[in-house]
């Protein structure tokens, strides 16, 4: 199988997470996960409060949400340490928390048994990047927020198709992307240059601590509407792409796709939320 260099960049960022005492560490050292801020006054509650702040909002504004949430299941494709996660055990019956590294998934078990309800939590390794060990027609919903970007292409592609095998028929999909933008040009190539450095013995965990150039190396792909759904457009309905206001490009290459928009989405991503056949 073809070494892919963003699994070296997750595998020692987990590595270096890993190794922190407690979640609140991690929070307070790893200036990539809190919004690139460090400091011994954050904390891990406050971290988890962004996500619990947001969970609500896309579940209202992408129509994810029901009355029996709580006998439903949802997987979340990019957990990281849990963000979002608490928020969404606190819902939803079951919750498949899926991530690259088991030091990521640590933390979110973590996270979850202090601020959601960790007996519905199942947390997945994806050790290879692009596949997902849970049974088809599985769960409800799938939901994917800031991973999608920082995989490879191919792999990005290979895991919209899992989100589509796991949830059941009549189930959702709400999948985070990032588009071009005119900073790419540079902040791409810059990117795939530092993935490249974490190969080297003992470089890799010195950058994993430094924000910028880990933040950086994250940006590894970028797919538009039409790459992502000619694909699955079979496998799909009620497509909605949804995208900040001040992106209002007619979207191009795709058929029976609608649009909205909504200001809370940054102005450089774009979500896939559609309904599966």
């Amino acid at each position: 199988m073809r070494r892919r260099s963003q699994l070296d960049l997750w595998k020692t960022a987990g590595r270096v997470t890993e190794r922190q005492a407690s979640a609140d560490d991690v929070v307070q050292a790893r200036g990539w996960v809190f919004n690139s801020e460090t400091g011994d006054a954050l904390t891990l509650a406050e971290f988890v409060a962004t996500g619990d702040n947001e969970v609500p909002v896309y579940l209202e504004r992408f129509g994810l949400q029901a009355d029996n949430d709580a006998r439903r299941g949802l997987v979340e494709i990019g957990c990281g340490i849990g963000r979002m996660t608490c928020a969404f055990t606190r819902r939803f019956g079951t919750v498949y928390a899926c991530d690259l590294d088991a030091g990521f998934l640590e933390r979110c078990r973590e996270a979850v048994a202090r601020f959601g309800v960790v007996h519905r939590l199942r947390t997945i390794e994806v050790l290879d990047g692009r596949s997902l060990t849970i049974p088809d027609n599985a769960v409800d919903v799938a939901f994917s927020y800031l991973t999608l970007q920082h995989c490879d292409r191919d792999d990005a592609k290979a895991l919209v198709g899992e989100a589509l095998r796991v949830v059941r028929p009549g189930g959702k999909i709400a999948l985070n992307f990032r588009s071009w933008s005119g900073t790419d040009p540079i902040v791409l190539p810059a990117g795939a240059a530092i993935r490249g450095l974490y190969r080297l013995p003992g470089v890799g965990g010195w950058l994993a601590q430094r924000r910028t150039a880990t933040r950086l190396a994250w940006q590894a792909s970028r797919l538009d509407p039409h790459q992502v759904l000619r694909p699955i457009a079979d496998r799909v309905s009620d497509v909605v792409i949804w995208r900040n206001p001040a992106r209002s490009v007619p979207v191009w290459g795709v058929a029976n796709v609608a649009t909205d928009y909504f200001e809370g989405i940054n102005r450089n991503h774009w979500w896939l939320v559609a309904t599966v056949r």
